[in-house]
């Protein structure tokens, strides 16, 4: 039996999650409550009409709750009237106690049932005696979540190397892995300066070109490698991707530089076994 699924962010680059919405007719965009593990909370529909099938899921499906009434837009608008406040205090707290931490952002849950706060740090940051004084502060359930990096750079955004703002704070829901591999297969700088984001890890858009240049070495030479050319062997030295051009040096140490289709076709044409064919048909 197919069920009627829906896709629900909390936030606007926010990851998705899912939640049945069998007794709703919902569209993208409709704000809704919801009861995650951290509570009552509002989020916004971005996804409709995701028909999956019982054995499919992998884990129960809690329900849309309702669609946000005025009076749940009322108080979420409150919750981050508040949030600059929060912030202020906490950042108080974190100097008187010496922490080495730094902190992002917060929320309060929609019933305000706890209040979350988001913290970046190098290492493992004991703050057992901070989340006494906020709690002690905010007379709420206090929860400090330690994010990464990547998360951190997100929060605050920024101009990347390309000129535009990040990825991560426009565009980006979740993050890929990105590895030094794709750097390499792209023939980047591995200088870490040259392929890192502001958040010190590599950029994410050298993901987004890699599934093409692995296609593109499958069929171009690599450096270092002998090719044969109409003018003679020669070692590769160099090769770009993007306009598919090869470059090589001859022995007596003359460089030139050759389409990847040109090679390609010479060296087609002059296999071996297309040779002993055109003999044995002489």
């Amino acid at each position: 039996m197919a069920r009627n699924i829906v896709a629900v962010q909390f936030e606007r680059l926010g990851k998705k999650y899912y939640f049945s919405a069998d007794n709703f007719s919902l569209e993208i965009g409709d704000p809704v409550v919801v009861e995650t593990v951290r509570g009552m909370e509002l989020g916004y529909i971005v996804k409709t009409d995701l028909d999956v099938s019982d054995d499919e899921i992998v884990s129960p499906l809690k329900p849309i709750v309702r669609l946000a009434t005025e009076q749940d837009l009322l108080e979420y608008r409150e919750n981050k009237k508040q949030e600059p406040k929060i912030m202020e205090k906490t950042a108080e707290l974190v100097r008187k106690h010496n922490l080495e931490m730094k902190l992002l952002n917060c929320e309060y849950t929609l019933d305000k049932s706890r209040l979350i706060i988001y913290f970046t740090a190098d290492g493992r940051v004991d703050f057992r005696d901070l989340v006494k004084d906020l709690a002690n502060t905010f007379h709420i359930r206090i929860e400090l979540r330690q994010v990464g990096a990547r998360d951190g750079a997100k929060v605050i955004g920024g101009i990347g190397p390309c000129g535009m703002l990040t990825c991560c704070t426009t565009f980006l829901g979740d993050f890929q892995p990105v590895t030094i591999k794709m750097a390499k297969n792209q023939n980047l700088s591995l200088n870490p300066g040259n392929i890192s984001g502001l958040c010190g890890k590599l950029m994410c858009c050298i993901r987004y070109e890699d599934e093409n240049y692995r296609e593109y070495r499958k069929t171009m030479p690599k450096v270092g490698s002998t090719v044969e050319t109409v003018d003679g062997k020669a070692e590769v030295t160099n090769v770009n991707f993007i306009s598919q051009v090869v470059t090589v040096r001859f022995p007596d140490g003359n460089m030139t530089s050759y389409p990847l289709s040109e090679l390609l076709e010479y060296n087609k044409r002059n296999q071996p076994n297309n040779k002993q064919k055109q003999s044995r048909n002489q």
